[in-house]
């Protein structure tokens, strides 16, 4: 007995419904800190934070997705609104992530090691987006940033890395992924602010034709 083969799902069941060729992935900035190290990494991360603010508004007025890609810090039996919860409460970076905490509609991904791809979500949701560039920021540069561009790299997406909204434990670690990430995975490292973002196509001609209904309207 055979079966018909199902249409394949192009909206994750309504719960993804924006499409845009460019994502932004925040990766890791949901952070409690709490390893060696972490008071110098938070003197590049708070500055780096009102950066990342700056940019995720802008992308939200293009239509951007915002998706939050996080380590689960080892706790298997968490999610990540109880991750976001102690962070926030008990972390010693908790100004940071007040700053950057996820609004209703964002998307967020946990993610067991360095890269946001690596037995995660994220491809799968980044294809029924329609995603072909994808904006990586987050902490830290040199690792799970560098280490999510290289999956990324090979999936064939696009890559911006700007320079000002990632951070590592030392400036020249910083600098040393980030020429890496040029040079190797042709990632476009120029600061956000030169980062251009508009409204996906589809929202473009959809406005266009709204116009010209209403220009094309009699009077009463």
């Amino acid at each position: 007995m055979s079966f018909p083969i199902p249409e394949k799902n192009v909206d994750l069941h309504g719960s993804a419904p924006d499409k845009h060729e460019i994502a932004l992935l925040l990766i890791d900035v949901i952070n409690d800190f709490d390893f060696p190290g972490a008071d110098q990494l938070l003197r590049y991360a708070r500055p780096m934070a009102r950066n990342l603010l700056r940019l995720k508004r802008r992308a939200y007025k293009a239509g951007v997705p915002v998706i939050y890609v996080n380590d689960n810090f080892g706790r298997w039996k968490s999610d990540f609104r109880r991750t976001l919860d102690h962070c926030a409460r008990y972390g010693r970076g908790r100004d940071v992530v007040r700053l950057l905490r996820p609004e209703e509609n964002d998307y967020f991904v946990l993610k067991p090691k360095h890269s946001g791809f690596f037995s995660s979500a994220l491809d799968t949701l980044l294809r029924y987006l329609r995603t072909q560039t994808v904006i990586l920021t987050g902490i830290a540069g040199n690792f799970c940033v560098l280490f999510t561009a290289n999956d990324a790299y090979m999936r064939d997406f696009k890559l911006f890395v700007p320079s000002d909204c990632t951070v590592s434990n030392t400036k020249r670690e910083n600098d040393s992924a980030l020429r890496l990430m040029k040079k190797f995975l042709k990632a476009n490292t120029r600061p956000a602010s030169r980062i251009v973002l508009r409204p996906p196509a589809s929202a473009i001609r959809k406005g266009i034709a709204e116009k010209t209904q209403a220009g094309n309207r009699e009077p009463n």
